[in-house]
């Protein structure tokens, strides 16, 4: 694995955790944000990966 991608994968993590304590303070419509850039994250590596 590349560097870039680790950092693909613990940012994805990263805004996964984010998310999910957003969910539980304020609610999942503020999250909402966090889970669209974790999920763009993940594609991104697997596609990275695939490809």
């Amino acid at each position: 694995m590349k560097l870039f991608d680790v950092i693909l994968l613990s940012l994805a993590v990263v805004f996964v955790v984010i998310a999910v304590h957003q969910s539980m303070v304020v609610g999942f419509s503020h999250s909402y944000w966090a889970v669209m850039v974790a999920m763009l994250l993940f594609f991104v590596y697997n596609y990275r990966k695939r490809k």
